[in-house]
């Protein structure tokens, strides 16, 4: 039996084919589940909507994150489709403005510090108030995160705070859902080359050095995370929630 067969899931953050939201749902949808997929705007969804007609999706459709209207409407729509019951939700969403990521993070303006937060952070939280009384049979629900999150790393500037607001989110979450039998959990991912990534000045350098520094000796894909992220949806994994599972090769052990 597939690990997913029969489960219905929303997926965000699919913005091409090489993002890790659109490796997650390939291996979801492989694995027998139903899927929603949003993108973020009409310019988004020329790039989204041929990506979800590949796997057959039962929704595809606008979703800003930032505004709760949007997202009202988008559960409406889920609900529908999926006749009041869900099972698992991915949450691979983060921006920061451009020039947040550039200069000293010291510089960071307090419009550019609470847009950062709200999209990369809080969103969860917004989104979770709407799916999880969809979730009255439990479900599981998966964010993406970063070493970042942990230690400083060059020209990271102020997504580091907002994972580690993302990452204390999913903790307290997990507490607060646990009685439900909703599970939360956040996969570390090493670097990989993604629309967002690609706003990351440096991020070449990262590569290299992560590549460098790993005890196997290397960058991951896509794939492999779309793996780990199966197993964390799965009811193999019923007994983990709270957790941060770091899927970069080993890097995250490393010191000097």
């Amino acid at each position: 039996m597939k690990l997913l067969e029969g489960k219905r899931g929303v997926v965000f953050g699919v913005a091409n084919h090489h993002s890790i939201a659109w490796a997650v749902a390939r291996a979801a949808a492989a694995e027998g589940a139903h899927l929603a997929v949003s993108h973020v705007n009409d310019r988004m969804a020329r790039r989204v909507e041929p990506l979800a007609r590949e796997l057959g999706v039962a929704l595809c459709g606008p979703c800003d994150l930032s505004e709760d209207a949007q997202i009202d409407a988008w559960f409406a729509q889920v609900a529908e489709v999926f006749e009041g019951r869900l099972d698992f939700v991915v949450h691979s969403v983060a921006f920061a403005a451009r020039e947040d990521l550039a200069g000293a993070f010291v510089d960071t303006s307090r419009e550019g510090f609470a847009l950062a937060m709200d999209v990369s952070a809080y969103s969860l939280l917004g989104v979770m108030r709407r799916a999880a009384p969809l979730m009255a049979d439990g479900g599981s629900v998966l964010t993406m995160t970063y070493v970042g999150a942990e230690r400083v790393v060059g020209n990271y500037n102020v997504m580091g705070p907002c994972k580690a607001a993302l990452e204390a989110a999913v903790r307290y979450l997990a507490h607060g859902l646990g009685p439900a039998g909703v599970r939360v959990n956040a996969i570390s991912a090493g670097p990989i080359k993604t629309l967002s990534a690609a706003g990351i000045p440096g991020f070449r350098d990262m590569l290299k050095h992560a590549a460098a520094h790993a005890p196997l000796g290397r960058n991951v894909t896509p794939d492999e995370v779309a793996d780990a992220a199966i197993f964390l949806l799965s009811d193999r994994a019923r007994a983990i929630t709270g957790e941060v599972l770091h899927v970069d090769a080993g890097y995250n052990i490393m010191a000097v």
